[in-house]
């Protein structure tokens, strides 16, 4: 199977709650239809969390930007936001912690006009085999033919 490489959706948005779940809906259709159905639960959820600290702590006035990018190994999700605070993992937890786990690594970095919260997990596209055919069963005449010794 050959994977086409680098797909990208991007969207900018001032986020809301209306508008995270609209996110999340779309994201998952575009897991969807790259066959990585087992990452949509994950990779939604770690972009909930990070759309939710930009809501908390940036507010909905500033305007953010979600891009998810497939490599054909690696689905990156990220958040960037015109803030220029980072963000911390505090070891209570909290919304970063729930993405360190969600994911096999993130990180942060400063931009010119804010910051960019990232995180991959490794997803390679789900393999599947070809069908086989398989003869058909003996129908009901070739079964009266075969003497029942020979069935044994």
């Amino acid at each position: 199977m050959t994977v086409p490489l680098d797909r990208r959706y991007a969207v900018e948005l001032q986020v809301s709650a209306e508008r995270v779940s609209q996110v999340r809906r779309t994201v998952a259709a575009h897991l969807r239809h790259w066959s990585l159905e087992l990452h949509v639960r994950p990779v939604c959820r770690a972009l909930d969390e990070l759309l939710n600290n930009v809501h908390r702590h940036v507010g909905d006035a500033d305007e953010c930007v979600v891009e998810l990018r497939w490599t054909g190994r690696h689905v990156t999700g990220s958040v960037a936001d015109n803030s220029a605070r980072m963000p911390r993992l505090l070891p209570a937890g909290g919304g970063l912690s729930r993405v360190m786990a969600l994911s096999d690594s993130w990180g942060t970095c400063r931009t010119t006009d804010g910051k960019v919260v990232w995180f991959t997990r490794y997803a390679q596209a789900q393999q599947t085999a070809g069908l086989l055919p398989y003869p058909p069963p003996p129908g009901v005449r070739e079964s009266r033919r075969t003497p029942l010794a020979a069935l044994g």
